[in-house]
């Protein structure tokens, strides 16, 4: 199994897409309702997402990143500049998902690598429970700064790891 991470492209948006919300459905059964998982406008809204990212200026902002394995997309990884008030335009982590089918692979560490330099400082927000990736995430440096948050849309609790 060889599985390249590379920049994508414009044509990449429905892959991207279609990864976002079957990793979502893998990840978070159980987690988030029902309806946020399985929304019939959920694969739109997500390929909408994806699309604006290839805007002027928005290729600057943000670092994108997918894994690819037999010219399929199996990953993607995205970090931009925090909104977090206390740490405003540092490098956050808003997206990294793989499919489980690839999971330790090697394919979310490259990702990972892709997006956001190994040195740099950074947050992200992840689930909890959620404790595969949080693990992932301690392997990687960021360790829970005590921050954390329920989301509005889906109700699920995340914590902030930071390193």
């Amino acid at each position: 199994m060889t599985i390249v991470v590379r920049t994508p492209v414009f044509d990449d948006v429905e892959g991207m897409a279609k990864v976002h919300v079957e990793t979502w459905q893998e990840t978070y059964q159980g987690l988030m309702p029902d309806e946020v998982l399985y929304a019939p406008d959920f694969l739109e809204r997500r390929k909408q997402m994806w699309a604006s990212l290839f805007a002027d200026g928005n290729q600057e902002k943000y670092r994108v990143a997918v894994a690819e394995l037999d010219g399929r997309i199996v990953g993607i990884a995205m970090v931009g500049p925090s909104d977090d008030d206390d740490r405003q335009g540092e490098p956050h982590l808003f997206v990294l998902y793989t499919y489980n089918s690839i999971h330790g692979s090697g394919a979310g560490a490259n990702l990972l690598e892709a997006v956001l330099e190994p040195s740099r400082p950074a947050s992200l927000w992840v689930a909890d429970p959620n404790p595969r990736a949080q693990a992932f995430y301690r392997k990687h440096g960021f360790t829970p700064d005590g921050s954390t948050q329920t989301d509005e849309d889906d109700g699920v609790t995340e914590i902030r790891m930071i390193r």
